[in-house]
C-alpha cells in the first residue's frame, strides 16, 4: 500500500470513527427498540462523501476506493450494524448498478443525487419466490411504445419504503432463462408503485425493510440498464461489490462485539479478579481476536482485488461467508463472557448478536456463498 492511500484511510477512519460516537452511539438503544430509521443521520453521511464512496468526482461523489469503503464499513458497523447495512446497500447496490449501467441521461438524473445523500436508493431482487434463486424472478416488464409497463412484487427491499429510486431486477422475455431478465430504474413515487409490507426484524431494526408492489408502473426508455436481458448478469456483478461490503459490515460488527467483551472482561470481577485473569476467558478472547483480523485480512485482499479491476467472485464469497460466519461466533462469544448481562439490552453484545445473524443471509446465504466457491474452483 503506498504511504499516500494508508495515510488517507487512516484519516477516513478517524473520521468515521469520531462522527459514530458523536452522532450514532448516544442512540442507539433508542433507534433499535423504536426500529426508527434515522434521516438525518444519512444527510449528514453524505455531507461527509459516505453516500457515494465509489462514485467519481464527475458525478458528485468521493472517488474513493473499495479500500476505503470497506474501512468506513467497519467503522460504521462497529457502532451500529443497521446504519452500515444501509450505506452499503446504497453504495454498493442502487447507486453503483445506476452508475455502472445507466445510460448517460439516467447516471447524470440520479447519481449526483444518490452520492450526495440528497435521496436514498433501494435495489431490488429478491422476491418471495425468488431470493437465492434468482433466476426464478416472476416480476416482468413488457416493452410499451417508448417505455415499459412493470407489475411483480418484491420483498425484503432494503429503503423500500423511504428511497426515492430503485433498481428493479424484471422479466422482458417469458420462461426461466436466466437471459430473459433486465434491469430497470423505477422512482419510487412513480404511479402504480406502493409500498408493502413492513418487516419487524430482530436485527438491523433501524436499516428500513419492506416489500415494493408494481401494478402497471411505466417506465421510459432510459430506465433499461444496460442491454435488454443483461440484467441477471449485471446483478451478478453488482452482487461481487456488494459481498465485500457486508464481509466489512461484519468485521465491523464482529470487532464492536471483541471491544465490548474486552472492556466487561476488564471490569467484571468474579472470585476477587476480573474474569480477564481467567484462562478460559482470555482464550475466548484469543481466538476471537484472532478470527476478526483474519476476517479484516480476507476481506481487504478482496477489496485490493476490486480495486485493480480483477474478477472478484471467488474472494468476494470466501470474504463474506468468513466474515459473517465470523460475526455471529465472536458476538455469541461476546455474550457468553457477559454470562447474564450479555442476555439483557443493558449490554451492546446482545445487540451486535441480533445484527450478526442476517450477515449469514443478506446479499446471498451462507450455503450459496459456498455454491460460488465450488463453482469458481471447479472452473464451472
Amino acid at each position: 500500500m503506498c504511504e499516500d492511500q494508508s495515510e488517507s484511510l487512516k484519516e477516513i477512519r478517524e473520521m468515521v470513527a469520531d462522527f459514530g460516537r458523536t452522532e450514532i452511539a448516544p442512540h442507539v438503544r433508542e433507534w433499535d427498540d423504536k426500529a426508527h430509521f434515522p434521516r438525518d443521520v444519512f444527510q449528514k453521511l453524505g455531507r461527509l462523501g459516505l453516500m457515494g464512496i465509489l462514485i467519481p468526482e464527475e458525478f458528485g461523489g468521493a472517488g474513493l476506493t473499495y479500500r476505503h469503503y470497506v474501512a468506513v464499513l467497519e467503522e460504521l458497523g462497529a457502532v451500529e450494524g443497521g446504519i452500515a447495512l444501509s450505506v452499503a446497500a446504497h453504495n454498493s447496490l442502487c447507486t453503483n448498478h445506476i452508475y455502472l449501467f445507466g445510460t448517460e441521461t439516467a447516471r447524470r438524473a440520479w447519481v449526483p443525487r444518490l452520492a450526495s445523500g440528497e435521496v436514498l436508493g433501494a435495489w431490488g431482487l429478491t422476491e418471495p419466490e425468488a431470493g437465492s434463486d434468482a433466476g426464478a424472478t416472476k416480476t416482468t416488464a413488457v416493452r410499451d411504445g417508448k417505455g415499459w409497463v412493470l407489475n411483480g412484487s418484491k420483498n425484503f427491499i432494503t429503503h423500500a419504503s423511504v428511497g426515492a429510486v430503485a433498481v428493479i431486477v424484471a422479466r422482458t422475455r417469458p420462461g426461466t432463462d436466466a437471459h430473459g431478465i433486465s434491469a430497470f430504474i423505477v422512482p419510487l413515487d412513480a404511479p402504480g408503485v406502493t409500498v408493502g409490507k413492513h418487516e419487524d426484524k430482530v436485527g438491523m431494526r433501524v436499516s428500513d425493510t419492506a416489500a415494493l408492489v408494481l401494478e402497471d408502473c411505466r417506465v421510459g426508455e432510459d430506465a433499461l440498464l444496460g442491454r435488454e436481458g443483461d440484467g441477471f448478469v449485471q446483478s451478478m456483478e453488482i452482487l461481487d461489490g456488494g459481498r465485500i461490503s457486508i464481509a466489512a459490515l461484519s468485521v465491523g460488527i464482529a470487532r464492536g462485539a471483541l471491544d465490548a467483551a474486552v472492556a466487561y472482561a476488564k471490569q467484571r470481577r468474579q472470585f476477587n479478579r476480573p474474569i480477564a485473569a481467567f484462562q478460559a476467558v482470555r482464550f475466548k478472547l484469543a481466538d476471537m481476536s484472532t478470527a476478526v483480523d483474519a476476517a479484516r485480512l480476507l476481506t481487504v485482499q478482496a477489496a485490493v482485488e476490486k480495486d485493480a479491476g480483477r474478477k472478484t467472485t471467488l474472494l468476494s464469497a470466501e470474504a463474506k461467508l468468513f466474515a459473517s460466519e465470523t460475526a455471529v461466533h465472536v458476538a455469541e462469544e461476546a455474550v457468553q463472557i457477559h454470562g447474564g448481562y450479555g442476555y439483557c439490552k443493558d449490554y451492546p453484545v446482545e445487540k451486535h448478536w441480533r445484527d450478526a445473524k442476517l450477515c449469514t443471509i443478506g446479499e446471498g446465504t451462507s450455503e450459496i456463498q459456498r455454491l460460488v466457491i465450488a463453482r469458481e474452483l471447479l472452473g464451472e
